[in-house]
């Protein structure tokens, strides 16, 4: 279950990432190219749905979008636009309270998760007479565990958007399909019923001469049948 957020979360939060950005202090003086590499790196896709990861890493006095923008990389333009559209997708991000809600939860979540999984190694091994001590309990092993666990999280989310919004998708398209059916449908009975009308005179006036010769050869036909026959007269000798 995700925490949810507030101000005692985000102080939480500012807290834990500090620790992080301070083992990850290099980042934070990383050169314009560099900072492009570690955006676009391998598997950037997820990594960057946190907008924490892609923003945080770099110190308050360096404009990030300022470092990667693709006018200040002339050598390397088509990355670095995509790191720069990175960034603002990010900034933009955490100027949405709803956004940056939804951001720090997922990484109360993966917290908290880690924290669960070591209380319940813990058991475990008091449970079997050992030493209650898991790799976790150590800051640094903590902390990574924490950030591969938060990207999961990011990445889990993002393959479920993208499904709903793929089904969605699937389902606009179905109900075009039919709206698009049924007004050819409208169309093809509405032609029909104008032909049908137009060609209506015609149909009468073809089946009326079609009764009149009916007619006609009945009235010949029966004044032949009552016609009596010839009678020869018989010759008497």
């Amino acid at each position: 279950k995700m925490a949810a957020g507030g101000s005692g979360g985000d102080d939480a939060f500012q807290t834990f990432y500090t620790e992080v950005k301070q083992i990850e202090k290099r980042d934070s003086v990383l050169t314009s190219k560099q900072q492009i590499d570690r955006l676009l790196r391998p598997g950037a896709s997820y990594f960057n749905l946190n907008p924490f990861e892609v923003s945080l890493q770099v110190d308050l006095h360096l404009s990030l979008s300022i470092l990667v923008h693709p006018d200040k990389n002339q050598d390397d333009v088509d990355r670095a636009q995509q790191a720069f559209e990175a960034v603002d997708k990010a900034y933009k991000m955490l100027l949405e309270p709803e956004h940056k809600k939804k951001a720090l939860d997922v990484i109360h979540a993966g917290k908290e998760y880690v924290e669960h999984m070591m209380s319940q190694q813990k058991k475990q091994l008091k449970k079997d007479g050992k030493p209650t001590e898991v790799e976790e309990d150590d800051p640094e092993v903590f902390r990574q565990a924490v950030y591969k666990q938060t990207m999961k999280l990011f990445a889990e989310l993002e393959i479920k958007r993208k499904e709903r919004e793929a089904k969605d998708m699937h389902e606009r398209k179905r109900q075009r399909e039919e709206e698009i059916e049924t007004q050819e449908r409208a169309k093809r009975e509405r032609e029909w019923q104008k032909n049908f009308e137009e060609t209506r005179d015609g149909r009468v006036d073809s089946w009326r001469s079609f009764q009149a010769k009916g007619k006609t050869k009945k009235e010949k036909k029966n004044r032949t049948f009552l016609k009596p026959p010839k009678v020869k007269m018989e010759q008497r000798e």
